[in-house]
């Protein structure tokens, strides 16, 4: 017998367990990653635990997964059971899940045993092949309705919709607006969306890549009409356009530019149409991610570290003018998991003068475009031009290619 459609599973009515509907928002664990070649894996169970725990003593109806569950699109198997131990945690402790894929995830995979893993209310999103459907819940103030969407690109949105004028689906606001108008919403629900795009104006950091010009940025005023948006693919947590469109971060620092960021967990309480409450909940990590800067023997002397978390990941800075012999194995014996080891001093400032032009050779041919754009006009490039210029490019390589 074949197993039912999407529809069929997902409208299944979930009760409520208690006054108002209460959510945890996480995104981004990006399972089996790897900084600067350290294995995250324990700091990722590490972490997952005391989330499970926060759960036992916060009780919520549910938690919103937006996207990056894998840090590949071919995960390796370590980080899969990670993941499987961590539905199996919370299906045990008969919390709903509402997850979907990222751009770092294979939507094939994620969608992976979707239909059974349904029925224990793991909602995983489906490959795209239209507009979400919605997921009902109610509580005593009346239904609520969650939409998962997963990692859009234009290319996917036209190949679903082939009839939709070109300019409907050119950008990556225009491919959002398009799904998002298709989608089925009653204006007296209260409705809530997980995705995992780029917002316009977000802050970003190191470890993510957004494309030079803004071309996978979408607007949030797509998102009008939603309660709250559950968002992912941005690692710093912060709200963006309005309180209730929230990227939560990722759990653990992933680059050294989060290095001053306190990671934490999201709730959401939903009260009558309109009323959201948000509150954020601190993570403290297996081995925090640091930076430290001083001279080899200001790092080295017992006054600076005695006490210190000298096992933490950690980035160093040397301030001495001559290089100190075999120093990353030297300091590695005090600091067992240095990560990074640079050094400021006179001749490393005159290097980067001079590596300039040298890294300006690894650049796309947009990102000199875009470069030049800035400085003759003070201002970067817009997306529309961005798009134009992309256009532009590539179509006279593919004109050279013909010849």
């Amino acid at each position: 017998m074949p197993p039912p459609p999407p529809c069929c599973i997902i409208k299944k009515t979930l009760k409520r367990r208690c006054f108002r509907l209460r959510f945890l928002h996480l995104s981004d664990l990006h399972l089996g990653k790897r900084v600067c070649e350290f294995s995250m894996l324990d700091d990722q169970r590490y972490i997952l635990e005391q989330i499970l725990s926060l759960l036992d003593s916060t009780p919520v109806d549910g938690v919103l997964l937006a996207g990056d569950l894998y840090d590949k699109p071919v995960p390796p198997a370590e980080a899969v059971r990670l993941l499987d131990w961590f539905l199996t945690a919370l299906a045990e402790r008969k919390l709903p899940v509402f997850a979907i894929s990222g751009n770092h995830d294979s939507a094939d995979r994620i969608a992976f045993g979707s239909h059974l893993l349904a029925e224990s209310r793991v909602y995983m999103s489906p490959v795209f092949t239209g507009a979400p459907e919605p997921i009902p819940l109610t509580d005593e103030y009346g239904p609520v309705d969650i939409y998962l969407l997963p990692f859009l690109k234009p290319a996917t949105v036209r190949h679903v919709w082939p009839e939709e004028p070109a300019e409907s689906t050119q950008s990556y606001s225009d491919a959002l607006g398009c799904v998002l108008r298709r989608c089925k919403r009653d204006p007296a629900h209260r409705s809530l969306l997980v995705a995992h795009q780029f917002v316009a104006g977000a802050a970003v950091c190191e470890s993510e890549e957004p494309s030079v010009g803004g071309l996978d940025s979408v607007d949030v005023s797509l998102f009008e009409g939603f309660d709250y948006v559950a968002l992912g693919h941005l690692h710093s947590p912060q709200k963006v356009g309005r309180d209730t469109a929230r990227y939560c971060g990722t759990p653990l620092k992933y680059s050294f530019s989060e290095a001053g960021q306190q990671k934490s967990v999201t709730f959401v309480e939903l009260g009558p149409k309109g009323s959201v409450s948000i509150t954020t909940e601190p993570l403290t990590p297996l081995h925090d991610l640091r930076e430290l800067r001083g001279s080899y023997m200001e790092l080295t002397d017992r006054r600076a570290y005695e006490g210190t978390a000298t096992d933490d990941y950690l980035h160093i800075t040397l301030t001495d003018e001559q290089d100190i012999p075999d120093a990353l194995a030297r300091l590695r014996v005090l600091y067992p998991n240095l990560m990074r080891l640079d050094y400021d001093n006179r001749r490393t400032r005159e290097q980067q003068t001079v590596e300039g032009p040298a890294r300006a050779e690894q650049q796309t041919p947009l990102e000199h475009f875009a470069a030049f754009y800035q400085l003759q006009n003070n201002q970067p490039l817009s997306e529309e031009q961005a798009a134009f210029c992309q256009q532009l490019m590539e179509s006279i390589w593919k004109g050279e290619d013909d010849a």
